[in-house]
């Protein structure tokens, strides 16, 4: 049988290739896993109550784009947060961020960019369904070194004009995942600016963007409607897994330009997955309050203090903008991992692991990233742990 090769040069995903790395014992009693980006403060206490009262929607099968009171939810959201006046054709419910991240590459990148292959721009560290959404349409992806030297965000100005000449399409994370940068909107201008000239689309991942220090982050979608671009040049995604601790909902949403919006909601009318009933009504209330926002942002400055507390003396230690990881430099990001868990029980993520090797360089094989997701305490003690043995 033959099987395709599109994803044949595809690394062993994250999670097995991390289980494999650690598959070693561990002379500590207690585990503090500060792998996964899973939130684990509470969610918002109504959220309980709420399913129950929706529980007969389980009965009916459910809209495709998003209830009318979902959409209008985050509409709201949208306006509160971007001062943006969105209308509800120009969004769409997504059964988790990462289905719009992926479908909106089946939908929106076309066949050819003037006459070539298209590329599809990521940052380097990634999350990985970009270069996967890539690959699916048959696009080439290009990844972007993302370090301290450009301020851990994409430099894709810099890339030769024949490359930007067939990119259909430039993955943003803001604020990023790993490193905790925040595109300003200085940044967000230049590429849109970029876009415009060598005519693609930004799909600006914005999932971190109600965890921050001090100033809320610039949206590319807002900057893109100062500067008068085309609707349709911006696409963002949400999602309320960071925003409101609630990674099993699976409630994200898209929004842009409405001829964008409207080829998604084709699309997920012959092959998507929408968000069942009973969970878009409870979407739609806690898209719509902003207290729980708040309440976990503090939990979150704490957590920025006591890391910037124990670790803030280390060489190179950069206290992250926003977003909840660490991205710390170790030297080799998988000794590193490997001698955490075998000394303390501490299991983190080495940066390579989010990262791809080009003309042989991984911009994050001497990092680990450090999820600070747990509760307080543990997540001090394992902090602790990790600057005791990596760097005493």
């Amino acid at each position: 049988m033959d099987f395709p090769a599109r994803f044949s040069d595809l690394p062993v995903a994250t999670w097995p290739r991390l289980r494999a790395l650690l598959d070693v014992p561990t002379q500590a009693a207690d585990v503090i896993n500060m792998t996964i980006g899973e939130p684990r403060h509470a969610f918002p206490a109504f959220v309980g109550p709420l399913l129950e009262a929706h529980l007969a929607g389980f009965n009916s099968y459910p809209s495709n784009e998003g209830q009318a009171d979902l959409l209008a939810a985050m509409a709201g959201f949208l306006q509160r947060r971007y001062g943006l006046a969105v209308s509800t054709d120009q969004i769409i419910a997504l059964n988790g961020t990462r289905e719009g991240l992926y479908n909106a590459a089946m939908a929106l990148c076309p066949e050819t960019k003037n006459g070539q292959r298209p590329v599809v721009l990521t940052p380097n560290p990634f999350y990985p369904v970009y270069g996967v959404a890539a690959l699916s349409v048959g696009a080439e992806p290009v990844y972007v070194a993302a370090t301290a030297e450009t301020g851990h965000l994409p430099d894709f100005a810099s890339l030769p004009a024949e490359t930007l000449r067939r990119t259909a399409i430039a993955y943003v994370c803001s604020p990023a995942n790993p490193q905790g940068a925040v595109a300003s909107e200085d940044y967000w201008r230049d590429l849109i600016a970029l876009a415009e000239e060598h005519d693609f689309m930004i799909f600006a991942d914005e999932c971190y963007s109600e965890i921050y220090r001090e100033d809320p982050p610039p949206g590319a979608l807002e900057v893109a409607a100062k500067m008068g671009a085309d609707p349709d040049r911006v696409l963002i995604f949400q999602s309320l897994s960071k925003r409101s601790n609630l990674p099993g909902l699976r409630c994200g949403f898209a929004a842009g330009g409405a001829k964008s919006v409207a080829r998604l909601r084709q699309l997920r009318a012959f092959a998507g997955a929408p968000l069942p009933g009973p969970l878009q009504s409870v979407a739609a209330a806690v898209w719509a309050d902003e207290g729980h926002v708040v309440e976990n942002r503090a939990l979150y400055h704490r957590k920025y203090e006591i890391a910037d507390e124990i670790l803030g003396h280390v060489p190179g230690y950069q206290s992250p903008q926003a977003g909840f990881f660490l991205w710390l430099a170790v030297g080799d990001g998988e000794a590193a991992a490997v001698k955490l868990w075998q000394q303390t029980g501490v299991r983190v993520l080495p940066g390579a692991y989010l990262s791809r090797d080009v003309a042989g360089e991984n911009p994050g094989a001497e990092y680990i990233r450090v999820a600070l997701v747990a509760p307080t305490q543990e997540m001090q003690r394992g902090l602790t742990l990790i600057r005791d043995c990596l760097y005493q």
